[in-house]
């Protein structure tokens, strides 16, 4: 006779197994308590890296049916999912979902589903790739920069070089701009690969004729 496993997990200790496994039993499987496997990990975790599901696998032999409320309990995504009823489908276990019927995951029926599945995850993550490199470019198209904005701005840049000329220390400015000495090294470093008057020299866009007639008089 078969034997029947029960896995149920949440992502957080504020939530219970409780009400996974009473699907299970309500449902018509009847799990011996020392066959029931519950686990607090993110849903985000493979099930190959999840340490309850793999004390539960080695328990598993040719056979036994595992039952489960839904299928993110067998992985992170449906990929994920996949490759975990393939795995238990080679160890001959029957992998049950309530969330799909309580259909059985390795039978041809179940394959059809996990086809399904399968083939609407990939049409999701190939749409998200597609908004993300149409947002790219047209971010790009307008000007916009992209990845995070700077440390310091080119005027904080250049004022972080004078005072290093003038003896300032890397710690004691990354402490004054709040930023690490990271950054300031690679302004230096910038200095230092540009040239004083690249980094030196005022923005472009300010008005070179602000100096003009600084020397006459008043009117």
């Amino acid at each position: 006779m078969s034997r029947i496993f029960a896995y149920a997990r949440v992502s957080t200790i504020e939530q219970h197994t409780e009400n996974q496994l009473g699907e299970i039993r309500a449902a018509g499987f009847q799990v011996q308590p020392r066959r029931v496997i519950t686990e607090t990990i993110s849903g985000a975790t493979a099930a190959s890296e999840r340490p309850g599901f793999g004390r539960l696998v080695d328990r598993l032999e040719d056979g036994d049916i595992l039952v489960v409320t839904k299928l993110d309990r067998l992985g992170r995504n449906a990929m994920d999912v996949r490759k975990t009823v393939d795995q238990l489908d080679e160890l001959g276990i029957k992998v049950h979902c309530l969330a799909l019927g309580g259909v059985d995951l390795t039978s041809p029926a179940g394959r059809m589903t996990m086809g399904v599945i399968n083939a609407v995850a990939e049409f999701e993550r190939d749409l998200l790739i597609e908004r993300t490199q149409a947002g790219l470019i047209r971010a790009k198209s307008e000007g916009k920069r992209l990845g995070r904005p700077p440390r310091l701005t080119e005027d904080q840049k250049r004022a972080v070089i004078t005072k290093l000329q003038d003896g300032a220390s890397v710690a004691r400015l990354a402490r004054d701009y709040g930023v690490s000495r990271l950054t300031i090294s690679r302004a230096r470093d910038k200095y230092k690969e540009q040239g004083a008057l690249d980094i030196m020299k005022p923005p472009e866009n300010e008005d070179a004729t602000a100096g003009e007639g600084s020397d006459a008089d008043p009117a």
